[in-house]
């Protein structure tokens, strides 16, 4: 196998057609087709199909896709170690849709600017699914909160512990949080994560009976409505990081009060290892006193 044939197939995938992917790798549309046809006679398995215009992958083109991409890249990183370029390559991240996304890019600017060298690539899925991916290794890492299924060839580092807060709207007067979810209109946070299910067992705990008015998925979303004031709600810290936050009124949530960890999952052997603990300590960085450095565990 080549991996002139496999960056023939990555810009074929990429540009749509076998002609346009000939003007990148600097082939003819005829060589491409040669290209392409020697890889699946080696493979035994038909790429493309080719009925359709422009053609289209098969399910077998799927999978050695991915196995293209993976070779190319590790090609990539092996090129950029001998030559002495510890920090180059590309670095594949994935995040939960979380509030904590608010910070991964800014800590990925921050890694641009620091390893110009180094290429990056951001994925965002449901933690399950970011889990399986650093194992398997289509990621070199992902961003996920604390996870019972972490598997044991796997490493979770977490770089934020923050509280959760009970969050009202600006002129609010009461104090007594247990007060307000009971007798206030309550945004509910609805989504298969982890932390909807601690703010909800919490409540239940606590014996509180809210009157929810509204459920919603994000929590952004949830922050946005209670400062217009449709009612109360409970976020993590990272969610209130705009000017426009400091009005909200802000109570503990819990007691005591809770908290939530979110963290980087990545290979426990992983030739990213370094690149991925700078990221981590950029990150612990931004998240200012609730940062946790690498060495921190639960």
């Amino acid at each position: 196998m080549d991996t002139r044939q496999l960056k023939t197939l990555v810009a074929i995938v990429t540009h749509g057609t076998f002609a346009k992917a000939g003007d990148v790798v600097g082939l003819t549309p005829s060589a491409v087709s040669q290209q392409v046809h020697a890889l699946e006679m080696e493979l035994g398995a038909q790429l493309f199909d080719r009925t359709s215009r422009p053609p289209t992958l098969t399910p077998q083109g799927m999978q050695v896709l991915e196995m293209a991409r993976n070779i190319l890249r590790q090609e990539e990183d092996v090129k950029a170690s001998l030559k002495g370029e510890k920090i180059a390559g590309t670095l594949i991240i994935g995040s939960v849709r979380s509030s904590a996304l608010n910070l991964l890019p800014r800590a990925i600017v921050q890694m641009r600017t620091q390893y110009p060298q180094l290429k990056t690539s951001l994925r965002i899925s449901q933690s399950s699914i970011l889990i399986a991916d650093v194992a398997g290794g289509r990621l070199d890492a992902a961003i996920v909160a604390d996870h019972m299924g972490i598997p044991p060839a796997l490493r979770w580092s977490p770089f934020l512990r923050e509280p959760l807060w009970l969050i009202a709207p600006k002129g609010t007067r009461e104090t007594n949080a247990v007060k307000l979810l009971t007798e206030t209109p309550y945004i509910r946070f609805r989504s298969a994560v982890p932390l909807a299910n601690v703010i909800d067992a919490e409540i239940s705990r606590l014996g509180i009976v809210t009157q929810d008015i509204a459920e919603i998925d994000t929590i952004g979303s949830i922050v946005t409505c209670v400062r217009q004031g449709l009612g109360v709600s409970i976020v993590p810290h990272v969610a209130l990081q705009e000017p426009e936050d400091l009005e909200l009124v802000k109570l503990a949530f819990g007691d005591p009060q809770l908290t939530r960890q979110i963290g980087i999952v990545e290979r426990t052997v992983s030739p990213r290892t370094e690149i991925i603990g700078d990221l981590h300590e950029m990150l612990a960085s931004l998240c200012g006193e609730h940062g946790l450095s690498r060495n921190v565990r639960q």
